[in-house]
């Protein structure tokens, strides 16, 4: 099988990673800039990047299709190693730091896709559903946006779940 890699099969071109990886070379370049991904420059300050990047950039791209920040990104990937390839334990252990995180945002599309056709609990009493749902926007006091499905539900009272308020 031939590599698509520089003949020096351990570093790789912004080139080679971005058609490796199906991310642009211009992405590749912010994520530097971000601090998710290093490169070292050559004498003719060209960028050269390790093969575990191509891994990295896997990483990355699957992380923000969760809707991980990239800060939360940066921060997990600190914890790899860099004097070496990360292991497949490595990349379990900093992906059970987000096992919470992903269950809640499950739980929080879950109550969403049921309700979807029925009130979002965002407060803005255009609906005539939202004066049975929601008299005297009473979410609204407890901040902006869909109050519903942005809280826990088992924090205030069980209120942050689908169903219409008590009050």
């Amino acid at each position: 099988m031939t590599s698509h890699l520089a003949p020096d099969a351990r570093e790789a071109t912004v080139g080679e990673i971005a058609r490796r990886s199906g991310v642009a070379t211009s992405a590749l370049r912010f994520y530097e800039r971000e601090g998710l991904i290093k490169s070292r420059r050559t004498g003719g300050n060209q960028r050269r990047y390790s093969r575990d990047t191509l891994r990295r950039v896997a990483f990355i791209r699957t992380s923000q299709g969760l809707g991980i920040p990239l800060a939360t990104i940066r921060d997990v990937l600190g914890l790899l190693p860099e004097d070496r390839t990360p292991t497949r334990e490595d990349w379990a252990r900093i992906s059970e730091r987000w096992r919470a995180d992903l269950d809640a945002r499950i739980r929080t599309l879950e109550r969403l896709r049921d309700s979807l056709s029925d009130c979002i609990g965002c407060g803005c009493l255009s609906l005539t559903k939202c004066t049975l749902s929601n008299p005297r926007d009473d979410l609204g006091s407890r901040g902006p946006g869909a109050r519903r499905f942005v809280e826990d539900p088992s924090s205030a009272g069980g209120r942050g779940s689908a169903a219409p308020d008590a009050s």
